[in-house]
């Protein structure tokens, strides 16, 4: 989806907006109570916002405003948001995290897929000129043309349920900017961002993230704080960008993971002999690496993986699946 930047009170389609689109003068007249005494909408103020625009909480898109401000507030404090930050929010919605982001006189992207939020989100932060409102899918938006590239970038996000994994792996993966993440996720996904080897959530993803970054869970958060109420509890995950912690191809590594995840019960001989070892071929290499037979994939961090794909590689002769070396 292409994305549409505003300021104010700029068009709500899909379409770029026009060179002269400026502050709404009508946002700045309607919402004078901008926000708690820190600074964040009351319940109150939301669904009267909601109300005013006629506007109802999507399912279909994920939708679960955030309507306690004192863990807006939070959230920002947690983040280390000063003016001098760049931020980078995700599912903007009604605002309840724009407003206290942007009182901190940092430099907000506010990204919203739904265009019908966008006249109430930018009537919430019209006033505050260092906020860009820009409608895109953020699962495919196209980030090197809408963030600074000079700029170090942390997004804090209360990211909408549906598209949670795919948003942060995007991230990690391919926008080396984003230095940082503090994102609001359901309670499993965010379990599967930061489970270590052995933790029941701990998967291919636990260690894509891992790869990648430092992660760990920093709060849970209530089902209550959310309008309307989700069926499940929700997470806040820290996630601190580093250089990869392991040397190997790294096609081959995600090639060996998968493939190793994709029978989490079977024993990693059995995931080597699928990867096309012997399976005497298979016992020496988990051997080479310290690793039982029968040991499970859940139950290996990264540098066992690493090891097992270098050594997968060697015996087995495997041109690169892809990708470059680390």
């Amino acid at each position: 989806m292409a994305p549409t930047a505003s300021r104010g009170g700029s068009s709500t389609s899909a379409t770029p907006p026009s060179p002269r689109s400026r502050r709404s003068p009508k946002a700045s007249r309607t919402f004078r109570s901008p926000g708690s005494p820190g600074g964040a909408l009351t319940p109150s103020q939301i669904r009267a916002l909601a109300a005013r625009h006629g506007i109802r909480p999507r399912k279909s898109l994920g939708q679960h405003f955030l309507v306690e401000p004192a863990l807006a507030r939070r959230i920002v404090e947690i983040a280390s948001v000063g003016p001098d930050a760049h931020v980078l929010e995700i599912g903007a919605g009604l605002g309840s995290l724009t407003l206290p982001l942007a009182r901190t006189g940092a430099e907000v992207v506010a990204v919203e897929l739904d265009r019908f939020l966008v006249p109430a989100l930018e009537e919430v932060v019209g006033e505050f000129p260092r906020v860009r409102v820009v409608v895109a899918d953020a699962v495919s938006a196209e980030w090197k043309s809408l963030l600074d590239h000079g700029q170090e970038w942390v997004v804090v996000a209360n990211l909408p349920y549906n598209v949670g994994v795919p948003v942060v792996m995007r991230l990690l993966e391919t926008e080396p900017m984003v230095e940082r993440m503090l994102v609001m996720v359901q309670r499993e996904v965010g379990e599967r961002l930061a489970a270590d080897p052995g933790q029941p959530a701990f998967g291919a993803v636990s260690l894509r993230v891992a790869y990648r970054a430092e992660s760990r869970l920093v709060r849970k958060v209530s089902r209550t704080v959310f309008w309307p109420r989700p069926n499940v509890d929700s997470v806040l995950v820290s996630l601190v960008r580093r250089p990869p912690p392991v040397r190997v191809d790294e096609a081959a590594l995600w090639h060996v993971v998968d493939t190793a995840f994709n029978q989490r019960r079977k024993t990693m001989r059995g995931a080597m002999v699928r990867l096309g070892l012997e399976r005497a071929q298979a016992e020496e290499a988990l051997a080479a690496c310290a690793i039982d037979f029968s040991t499970r994939p859940e139950r290996l961090g990264l540098e066992a993986f690493a090891c097992l794909t270098q050594r997968w590689l060697e015996t087995s002769g495997s041109a690169r699946v892809g990708g470059s070396s680390r």
